[in-house]
């Protein structure tokens, strides 16, 4: 993978931890915006592709890098580890979204038409944005990990929800679902899931799970949403 031949990279810090994010060469232009929070193993060609798409669609696009440099997991142990200390340090995860937030407003968007998409590990970011009222239009997280601490509150969530869900998904139980149905409906949100049969985990990435016809639509379905909250 070579993300920074296609788009810009951008360093910013957070104390003394430096972080290595990217965004679409459209930056400056005061355009509506996405921020990407990646998967568990940090930048990668999912999240840099989703850029480039959403590019062409009129958007600026921010990769988030959550991990930091010296930091990037390199085996799935390693990913596994750490994605889970970010989602029992929720608090810092928050802080990482928030920096990265920054970087796209400095990069033109609209502060007015943001919106935060995440995958896998950055689903469960992207519902972060959410309960940390962060100051965004919407939210999408795709076959996001979808649990929290039970000793967390429901609260109020101001910004429109997309979920977009496997079926199959062999990572997230049935209790979990039905608990951030009832967090979604307790929040009176305005939100939607949308549930991808025959689809395990992450089936808009390119592994083994990959479902192309559904990747497609959940694509389809998530500019629909897009242009609905940033246009």
């Amino acid at each position: 993978m070579n993300v920074s031949k296609r788009l810009d990279t951008a360093s910013y810090q957070d104390a003394s931890q430096t972080l290595n994010g990217f965004i679409t060469k459209n930056a400056g232009k005061s355009l509506p915006a996405v921020l990407i929070l990646p998967a568990m193993y940090g930048i990668d060609e999912e999240a840099a592709n989703a850029a480039l798409n959403l590019e062409k669609e009129g958007y600026i696009a921010f990769i988030a890098d959550i991990y930091g440099e010296g930091s990037i997991p390199k085996t799935r142990d390693e990913a596994l580890k750490s994605a889970a200390w970010y989602k029992q340090n929720f608090r810092v995860y928050q802080r990482r979204i928030s920096l990265a937030l920054d970087q796209l407003t400095i990069g033109g968007a609209i502060p007015d038409k943001i919106e935060v998409i995440g995958y896998c590990f950055g689903g469960t970011g992207a519902l972060e944005v959410l309960r940390g009222k962060f100051p965004v239009a919407g939210a999408v997280c795709v076959h996001g990990g979808l649990s929290k601490d039970p000793e967390r509150k429901n609260s109020p969530l101001h910004a429109k929800v997309l979920i977009q869900h496997p079926a199959n998904d062999q990572t997230v139980g049935k209790d979990d679902l039905g608990k951030l149905i009832d967090e979604m409906n307790e929040s009176n949100s305005d939100w939607q899931l949308l549930s991808y049969g025959h689809c395990r985990h992450s089936f808009t990435n390119q592994s083994v799970d990959y479902n192309e016809p559904m990747a497609r639509r959940a694509w389809q379905h998530m500019l629909l949403f897009l242009q609905e909250v940033l246009k």
